[in-house]
């Protein structure tokens, strides 16, 4: 009998940029339509579903999945018993994490969490919220909102609890960050049963490996030189490498070919360095994963 593993990817804001990471790390999901909630994927082992990130947390923690892509804040806001096997550093937009925030207008008079008495608070995190008010012993009245929060305030509530990414929207809709409840990352969770299972914790170690090592690759560059061995010790000075720099002979006895990782931010002044430095036949390459 094949063994699958159920996997939850998150659909919505995330689903793309999901799937583009997956991509990278060696797993081709396609669509067969765009409500479809089955994508397919090039693992005969692997099983997705599309679900809300929201929901994934409570799924993993029952068994129906096996495991998913979640964020650190869905997991909070469910109080939900899972195995956290990965935290990886992405969002819909950047590579950075996010952030769950009290936000209210600029001119509300709200400054801080104890302003929050008897007022309203608009969210989708509402045991979030309300664990996060019971710790400040703050008594507010805490209402469920399906998205658009920033556009309630303040006729319909007075604050609104929300995750941002770069505060672009909450800027937009003259909102303050009041306090940061939570910074969240994408983690790769699975249900406690699942990774007592031998085959199932394998699998799921290979994907958290494979992940995180395209997610390492993102910011980083392969570069190839030929350089003199009379100006060798030079050259291998200017390099930031990972490790040592890969150096071999070519067939010019007097020239050796350099081979090393860098971040991409320092290409754009490190190459005329190399250049003026004595190397020649530089190439940068992109690179799928690093696994360190």
């Amino acid at each position: 009998m094949e063994r699958k593993l159920r996997i939850g990817i998150p659909k919505g804001s995330l689903q793309e940029s999901t799937f583009a990471f997956f991509k990278k790390a060696g797993y081709e999901f396609r669509m067969s339509s765009g409500r479809s909630y089955h994508p397919t994927v090039d693992d005969p082992e692997l099983e997705p579903l599309l679900i809300r990130p929201q929901e994934i947390p409570r799924y993993v923690e029952q068994g129906i999945l096996d495991a998913g892509l979640t964020g650190k804040d869905w997991i909070e806001d469910n109080g939900a018993d899972v195995e956290e096997v990965a935290e990886f550093v992405y969002s819909k937009a950047t590579l950075n994490p996010i952030r769950v925030v009290l936000a209210a207008k600029n001119d509300s008079g709200i400054n801080s969490v104890h302003d929050l008495e008897g007022k309203r608070i608009a969210t989708e995190y509402v045991r979030l919220t309300e664990r996060y008010l019971q710790r400040h012993g703050v008594h507010a009245q805490v209402e469920f909102s399906w998205g658009a929060c920033e556009v309630k305030v303040p006729e319909l509530a007075d604050a609104i609890v929300v995750n941002t990414e770069t505060g672009s929207s909450l800027r937009a809709h003259d909102l303050k960050i009041v306090d940061v409840l939570l910074v969240s990352t994408t983690r790769l969770i699975v249900n406690r049963a699942a990774w007592k299972d031998e085959w199932k914790r394998a699998k799921v170690e290979n994907i958290a490996m494979l992940l995180q090592g395209a997610l390492n690759a993102e910011q980083l560059v392969g570069l190839k030189m030929n350089v003199p061995k009379a100006d060798l010790e030079s050259i291998t000075s200017l390099l930031p490498a990972l490790r040592n720099p890969t150096v071999s002979p070519l067939a010019d006895p007097n020239w050796v070919a350099i081979e090393i990782i860098v971040a991409e931010n320092t290409v754009r002044d490190l190459l005329p360095r190399l250049k003026r430095a004595g190397a020649e036949g530089i190439v940068e390459y992109p690179l799928n994963k690093v696994i360190y």
